[in-house]
């Protein structure tokens, strides 16, 4: 898959858009990034993107014009922020999380506290403000982990399938997606191979 591939145009899609406030986690990321980009050809009311990385949103920010886009540095850590500013939101994209396998392994701790606690965080403060519907991105690593980033988003889905439970009559509706290896993304084996062969 590719991240131009997340840009196809599907106009019961942009129906379902139209008019929404939506709020995107690591917006600067791969998925989040392309998400973004597509949300913006949309007819959404307002988009609201956050991530933690300073330098990167500093980036995003001064490419994009949409006077509906909202960056904001910000973290799913933080679940008193989270709850602030989810009020008023419609949709809420969870793509957010350490992705790298091998950053995980060194540094488990981190791994669980940001992908499995923080989408704990995202679905507390998502119920607390009446958000509507959470989609959550997870990874095709999560099929029969072997690795601590594929195990924390593993749990992360199984937190997501608890929510929708709990959550069934009186909303808001929780989902999610598995992505594959996105080709070119940060981390890649595609940049690997192309300094390979520089």
């Amino acid at each position: 898959m590719t991240a131009s591939a997340l840009t196809t145009d599907h106009s019961g899609l942009h129906r379902f858009l139209a008019g929404k406030d939506i709020f995107i986690t690591g917006a600067c990321g791969t998925v989040g990034r392309a998400l973004l980009n597509r949300l913006i050809g949309s007819d959404a009311n307002s988009i609201t993107g956050t991530d933690h990385n300073e330098g990167t949103l500093f980036e995003l920010s001064e490419q994009i014009t949409d006077p509906r886009v909202r960056l904001l540095l910000g973290d799913v850590q933080d679940r008193e922020q989270l709850r602030e500013r989810l009020s008023g939101i419609d949709l809420l994209i969870h793509t957010a999380a350490f992705k790298h396998v091998g950053t995980c392994e060194r540094s488990p701790r981190d791994a669980v506290s940001v992908n499995v606690l923080g989408t704990q965080n995202l679905i507390d403060a998502a119920r607390g403000a009446g958000v509507t519907r959470v989609v959550f991105t997870s990874s095709d690593k999560a099929v029969n982990p072997t690795s601590v980033m594929g195990t924390s988003k593993l749990l992360s889905e199984r937190l997501m399938a608890a929510a929708a439970e709990i959550s069934s009559r009186q909303g808001p509706v929780f989902t999610t997606t598995r992505f594959g290896n996105v080709l070119g993304s940060s981390g890649s084996v595609v940049r690997v191979f192309e300094r390979q062969i520089a």
